[in-house]
């Protein structure tokens, strides 16, 4: 569940025991990540909001319209939604593009070693903090995109497309176990991501409450 209407959004559920994505991702960095910094993003957004006296069942809302709310609401309704999205791609089992999606793939980036180079490639690049996105846009071609912060490609001063999956760059969701080595973590990345669950929100679109 990631919204309830006594106490607004709520953090959810991962989808396996913390342990499930070793050696990929270490049980201590998903516990911490999970239960402290998404647990953190989830309070401040619902303190900002009351605040605000502003009250949504859908955190979009907040995003089609996100010059209109201060910087703590920005960064922390991002915080949520872009980790909810990130377990919500999280799987212990392999997995490969749609038939759909592959050929979207192949028509923009040629083979998959060539998408995952791309990525990388961007991942890298990424100066700081920030995520990294694989999303579809208005023309339903594929684009990768980068964002800094918390913030994420559906925020209408962004409107860069539709994310299929994200990748968190901040040092939390990999410094216990790569340390400065984010090419390591970029590589494991790709054993633990769940392209059945990508497929799903290609052909769906998925907002974040149907991710419960």
């Amino acid at each position: 569940m990631v919204y309830n209407k006594s106490n607004m959004f709520v953090l959810p559920n991962c989808r396996k025991s913390y342990s499930a994505y070793e050696p990929y991702i270490d049980e201590p960095t998903m516990k911490i990540h999970h239960l402290g910094h998404h647990k953190g993003y989830v309070e401040k957004l619902n303190r900002g909001l009351v605040d605000m006296e502003f009250s949504t069942e859908r955190i979009e809302d907040i995003f089609e319209k996100i010059s209109d709310f201060p910087t703590l609401v920005r960064n922390n309704a991002g915080g949520h939604y872009n980790h909810t999205v990130f377990w919500s791609t999280l799987n212990d089992s392999m997995s490969t593009p749609s038939t759909e999606l592959m050929k979207l793939i192949t028509a923009k980036y040629g083979i998959m070693e060539d998408f995952r180079a791309e990525f990388t490639k961007a991942a890298l690049l990424l100066f700081g903090s920030g995520w990294v996105w694989l999303v579809v846009n208005s023309d339903g071609e594929l684009d990768i995109v980068t964002t800094k912060n918390q913030d994420n490609p559906l925020m209408s001063d962004i409107n860069s497309g539709y994310p299929l999956f994200g990748l968190d760059i901040w040092e939390h969701a990999y410094y216990m176990k790569h340390q400065n080595k984010r090419i390591n973590y970029i590589k494991d990345f790709w054993s633990v991501l769940d392209w059945d669950t990508v497929s799903i929100r290609l052909s769906e679109r998925p907002e974040m409450n149907d991710l419960a």
